[in-house]
């Protein structure tokens, strides 16, 4: 009940602690209507304050004037009914009105300029500096577009006063005027102490991240561009009063070519639409989305749809007819109040500006929203400029036929576009082609080998098939029978999908049997024998290399059984490979095996097509790096590459080289796999080969990168390999890159961008993803958040987990539910939601009772006695050091014998808690003999114990000097620590040391 003054204040003072919003204005408004009951001016001077607040940061500027004349007033007629921070407040908020009244087109100029007039003369009386004003002036000036380099001179030039804005808005200020000059550079440069944190405020650096995306894109910067947009839109997301902000976010994702992204921004942000009370703020808003909306319907995609104000369904272009209009007619007002052209002006620079990226910025998101063609990521492997498409149908398959016997990956791109042309049943088939049955078959083949790569080898297996009945209606049996192998042996691969049968054992009878006609044919059609039909006689003077190519490919598909085969028998378990039978049949594969290999090897080398002894050894790799041969895998490998290359065929070094790679890093050599890599990638593009699987290529690259510590690099990679992934359909592989990508940045302390990341991946996570590694993801994620101060939804987050690791078979659960349970309950206690914490704790002890863990435990307990001291004040010391006397036993209870556990760390973080605890209630006496217990324990850690140790010295000596009045000793104390810190190398240990000391001796 609000029945006293006392009450308003009180529900005054819960109110404030709400986060911005339409709950916590409403409520203002309600509790200065409560307040004015009781015609008690201090009361009423609050509530007006809380009112004032909630509109300026909920993007209602409109009323905050209006509440501002009625604090004014009463500082007029009853100023001793402000408390100094409340008149401070008064001379602070004429800034946010200058700034509101900004916002409103209808208010005249004269009005703002008398206000800001008004302004100055109320500093000047009570005796403030005056570049508060001046900024209100630039501001003024910077908005209307007049005399805006003279008046930003008169601000930056004049000392800051404490009614000046915070340091970090400043900065935005400043780098902002620089943008609008022109000059990214300096601006970038000004910017560097928000965007790196070294200056924050409640607005920042969100605000600044939001602006300083479009300089970052246009200096090349593209890696700290990604990592602001991550972290930057979390927090301005859905908010009324950073709408403007959200409009940068959009204009950056149209110019980094993540127009999905945008499309996703937008649907998270649909009642910006409708928050109008800060006009200015909204146009910006409308301007990011009309950059976005105008890219999508310039590219074609006018019919898609989007998310926009509620009510209607709407496509891509009625929302951009619809936020033009409406943007049109805001700047529209705002310049005829002006009377400039400015912020028309802006807002159509920033509608020219062209797209700053050539192709998309991997942002390691997964885009949620419905995509488009423009919205998708780029193509596997952009085309090659020496690979060009000829427009003459004719000449288009004889390039296609050229590429194919080449095995020229390129070739892919061209066959799709014959396929394309004839699908369209304009073009006239020419007969200087060969028979048409010749192109279907080679249709066939090219089909097959995208399903092959799709990993749809069945299906593959039937268009060969297909493709091996035109060849024999041809009487090319050199071609059918090729088919007929490849078809033969790529039943049997593992990893089929889509429908596709499973594999199976292959058909040895049928691949000997084909192997047999191939021998037979060397005798009735041999490779320099006459054309055997119209078809062959085609190929005229390739003939010969027709047929050797057929019978290399015969001699490639029974090595690739039999390389499959002893593949599948080598990955069953240890038990099976034991039994008698089994080693017989891996030694009868083995060497069926190695005699087809061995026999590929000589037979390319003997006919001058090495290139398929290549392909041999590729295949020993293989199993000699399962078998952990890695030297011997790497000299296949690279004599591989030896062959590729005296074959002149350099497209085919990028899977040889992966594979090395691979070798390399498992090798603990990543700087060479990091060099063969870009190579891979090189080589690729070079040669518009669309097979390469990239995404796979550039986790590789990301792994290395870790491996080199350059957290950048894989940082890049990981996001791109997640991008490629999504492109190549594979949605738990991009999961996992994503769940690896969040893995090193939060490793290397960089939690917003991880948590922006762990967000997104952990959306409906398929089910071929490892449950373990998306546990892990979600323990990442709440941490995150957890140090994002961000306690309650971490907390929630833990507890999920918690009740997933619950459901775990006990063999997979171990300890995990140990750990989950007890970092939740701390998290819960951090966000002093105190009766869900106390039920956490008494899981994580069940839990630690069937899968202890004492480190975490202890952890937990001395966390809690943290804070109940400093949140639980009914509960007092008592429970405090009821917490940490538990967390002595648990420690009692671990065996002596344990391994791998510091027992001295634990007992010596037990006594430097309850140090701190006694020391906090005043319990000196009792204190001090905690802390030297503490420095006794860390004693025993020998050189890992000198820093735990070096502050409980700290807090020794500050309970020696302060609570017990012994400076003397406690100086002693200092000095003694001071130099062991020094000497074990530890200087800045030393040195906090010293300033204590200093700051006791100064007393």
């Amino acid at each position: 009940m609000l029945d006293t003054p006392e009450a308003v204040v009180e529900a005054l003072r819960e109110n404030h602690e709400r986060p911005h919003g339409p709950v916590r204005t409403v409520t203002a408004e309600e509790l200065v209507e409560t307040a004015e009951v009781f015609e008690k001016a201090d009361v009423l001077v609050t509530a007006l304050l809380e009112l004032m607040t909630a509109y300026e940061f909920t993007g209602e500027q409109r009323k905050s004037p209006v509440v501002f004349a009625r604090i004014l007033k009463l500082w007029d007629t009853t100023p001793e009914s402000f408390s100094p921070y409340e008149a401070h407040q008064v001379f602070w908020r004429f800034k946010w009105v200058t700034t509101s009244l900004l916002q409103v087109p209808e208010m005249p100029l004269a009005s703002i300029d008398g206000w800001i007039d008004q302004m100055r003369s109320r500093y000047e009386a009570a005796d403030h500096g005056v570049q508060p004003v001046a900024a209100m002036r630039y501001h003024l000036a910077h908005h209307t577009g007049a005399g805006a380099a003279d008046a930003y001179d008169l601000w930056a030039t004049r000392p800051r006063t404490d009614l000046s804005d915070c340091e970090a808005c400043e900065t935005r200020h400043h780098a902002w005027h620089h943008v609008v000059e022109g000059d990214d550079t300096a601006a970038l440069d000004i910017w560097r102490p928000v965007l790196d944190r070294e200056q924050e405020c409640s607005e920042e650096p969100q605000m600044s991240q939001a602006r300083a995306l479009l300089p970052l894109l246009r200096a090349g910067r593209v890696d700290e561009a990604r990592s602001h947009h991550l972290t930057g839109y979390r927090r301005v997301r859905g908010a009324t009063g950073m709408q403007a902000e959200v409009g940068h976010h959009l204009e950056f994702c149209a110019h980094s070519r993540n127009e999905g992204r945008g499309l996703e921004i937008l649907a998270e942000n649909r009642p910006l639409f409708e928050a109008k009370g800060a006009p200015l703020d909204h146009l910006h808003f409308l301007t990011g989305a009309e950059v976005l909306l105008a890219r999508l319907v310039e590219a074609g995609h006018d019919d898609t749809a989007v998310a926009g104000p509620p009510g209607p369904a709407w496509t891509a272009a009625e929302l951009l007819a619809h936020v033009r209009g409406e943007a049109e007619a805001l700047a529209g007002a705002f310049d005829a109040r002006n009377g400039t052209t400015a912020v028309g002006d802006g807002r159509r620079a920033r509608l020219a500006l062209a797209p700053l990226l050539d192709e998309p910025l991997p942002l390691g998101l997964r885009v949620t929203a419905a995509r488009t063609d423009s919205a998708d990521a780029a193509p596997v492997a952009p085309a090659s400029a020496g690979i060009a498409i000829p427009d003459d149908f004719a000449d288009l398959v004889r390039e296609a036929r050229r590429l194919a016997r080449d095995g020229h990956p390129g070739d892919t791109r061209l066959w799709t576009r014959v396929a394309e042309r004839l699908a369209d049943a304009t073009e006239p088939y020419d007969d200087a082609l060969g028979p048409e049955d010749l192109l279907a078959a080679e249709l066939a083949e090219d089909r097959a080998q995208q399903l092959w790569f799709k990993d749809r080898h069945t299906s593959g297996a039937v268009e060969l098939d297909t493709a091996a009945g035109h060849f024999e209606k041809l009487d090319m049996p050199w071609h059918a029978l090729a088919a007929r192998a490849r078809a033969r042996a790529w039943v049997t691969s593992p990893g089929s999908r889509d429908g596709d049968a499973p594999a199976h054992a292959p058909d040895r009878t049928a691949l000997d049997e084909l192997l047999r006609e191939a021998e037979r044919l060397l005798t009735s059609a041999p490779f320099d024998g006459e054309p055997l039909g119209a078809a062959e006689a085609f190929y005229g003077a390739d003939l010969r290399a027709e047929r050797i190519l057929a019978y290399l490919a015969v001699r490639y598909s029974v090595a690739f059984s039999a390389f499959q085969e002893l593949h599948i028998a080598l990955t069953d378990t240890e038990e099976d490979q034991e039994a008698p039978d089994r080693k017989g049949q891996v030694a009868a594969l083995t060497e069926r095996f190695e005699t087809s290999t061995d026999t590929l090897c000589s037979e390319a080398s003997r006919l001058g097509y090495p290139h398929q002894a290549a392909n041999a050894r590729q295949f020993r790799a293989d199993l000699l790096a399962r078998r952990g041969a890695l030297a011997e895998a790497e000299e296949e490998l690279r004599a591989a590459l030896r062959d590729i290359e005296s074959a002149g065929r350099p497209w085919r070094r990028p899977r040889p080289s992966l594979h090395l790679a691979q070798i390399l890093l498992a090798q603990q050599r990543p700087q060479e796999a990091t060099d063969l890599l870009h190579s891979v990638i090189a080589d690729a593009l070079a040669h518009d080969d669309p097979t390469l699987p990239l995404g796979p290529t550039y986790l590789l690259l990301g792994h290395a990168s870790t491996h080199l510590d350059d957290v950048g690099g894989a940082v890049r990679h990981l996001s791109e390999a997640a991008a490629r992934f999504d492109q190549a359909d594979a949605p738990g592989s991009a999961v996992e890159a994503r769940l690896q990508l969040a893995d090193v940045l939060a490793r290397s302390g960089r939690q917003a961008d991880a948590v922006a990341v762990l967000e997104s991946a952990l959306t409906d996570v398929p089910p071929t993803v490892d449950a373990r590694m998306t546990a892990q993801g979600r323990l990442t994620l709440g941490r995150g958040l957890r140090d994002l101060e961000e306690y309650l939804p971490a907390a929630e987050e833990l507890l999920r987990l918690a009740d997933t690791v619950a459901g775990w078979s006990e063999e997979d659960r171990g300890d995990v539910l140990t750990l989950v349970a007890a970092e939740a309950a701390t998290t819960l206690a951090l966000a002093e939601r105190w009766e869900a914490a106390d039920a956490a704790y008494e899981r994580a002890l069940a839990a630690h009772a069937e899968a202890p863990h004492p480190p975490l435990i202890t952890l937990m307990m001395r966390e809690f006695a943290r804070l109940t001291l400093q949140t639980r004040d009914s509960e007092g010391i008592d429970t405090a050091l009821e917490h940490l006397a538990r967390a002595d036993a648990v420690l009692a209870a671990v065996p002596s014998d344990q391994e791998d556990f510091a027992v001295w760390y634990e007992r010596g973080e037990n006594h430097y808690r309850r140090a701190r605890v006694l020391a906090e209630a005043g319990r000196f006496d009792e204190a001090l003999p905690e802390a030297e217990s503490a420095i006794a324990a860390h004693e025993e850690g020998g050189e890992r114990g000198e820093l735990p140790r070096a502050e409980a010295v700290r807090v020794a000596a500050l309970i020696e000097g302060n609570g017990l009045d012994r400076a003397a000793a406690a100086l002693t104390r200092l000095t003694a620590a001071s130099a062991r810190c020094r000497q074990a190398g530890h200087p800045q240990a030393a040195d906090v040391l010293d300033a204590l000391r200093q700051e006791l001796r100064s007393r």
